[in-house]
């Protein structure tokens, strides 16, 4: 059965990799897209791709980093479609480096997009689903918030910070009014992370990590099955990981 069928999603970092992805299974499910990412040619390219295949979609080139813009973000997501049913919370950044290496200015990167990002963006579609007395949230997770691996302290330090988020949500936002919250924690997914990696050493671990990387369409696959249960039902975390990833 499909629960999806009309309802508005916004996604974050929409413009490609995971995002994008999200965007096209969401779509095909019925859902209608509100695609957000700082690039707007990607944007354009995902909403004019959903659109060419019978989807409704629009784009809005927004900053996770800015409250103020996920607050317009969400009112542009009411205004266009009539709800906010749906948050992808995805916008993220993996960035490797050994704590020696003291890449303070990475580690302030993934603190501003992949905690207060996150916040950011719930607390722009919360007043919404509050007043809906619905909504789902899937807060983009990793295995790296379940365990940690080399030269990924920092960015294993956020995935952690989301998944207590979400388990606080979960108990506080589901039991008490209805808004069903998860996670769902990929593996190696090849996005083009690694080379977007500054600390040298950061990004020889990162390229030989991606090299046993899943695509993107698989973790879609699994943003569908999280999101698409009867109202009584919260998948909490799925984790999905290359079949030859040893951790």
């Amino acid at each position: 059965m499909n629960h999806l069928q009309n309802k508005t999603a916004i996604i974050t970092g929409a413009s490609s990799g995971l995002g994008a992805a999200s965007a096209r299974a969401l779509s095909a499910k019925g859902v209608r897209i509100v695609a957000a990412a700082l690039d707007q040619g990607g944007l354009d390219a995902i909403v004019n791709e959903i659109r060419a295949n019978g989807g409704e979609a629009v784009g809005r080139a927004s900053d996770v980093t800015n409250l103020d813009d996920m607050k317009a973000l969400a009112q542009f997501a009411q205004d266009s479609f009539g709800s906010v049913d749906i948050l992808v919370n995805n916008a993220g950044l993996m960035l490797f480096s050994s704590w020696v290496d003291l890449a303070v200015n990475d580690w302030e990167k993934m603190i501003n997009v992949n905690v207060k990002g996150y916040l950011n963006a719930i607390a722009g579609v919360l007043p919404f689903m509050l007043e809906q007395k619905s909504g789902q949230i899937l807060n983009m997770d990793s295995v790296a918030g379940h365990q940690v691996g080399p030269a990924a302290g920092v960015y294993s330090a956020t995935k952690f910070f989301v998944q207590a988020m979400t388990e606080s949500m979960r108990k506080e936002l589901g039991v008490h009014h209805g808004i069903r919250v998860n996670t769902v924690s990929p593996g190696v997914i090849n996005t083009g992370w690694a080379d977007k990696v500054t600390d040298p050493e950061g990004r020889k671990a990162a390229q030989e990590l991606n090299k046993i990387a899943i695509a993107p369409e698989d973790i879609g696959r699994a943003v569908v099955y999280a999101l698409n249960q009867p109202a009584n039902v919260t998948v909490n975390d799925l984790i999905i990981s290359p079949t030859r990833q040893d951790w």
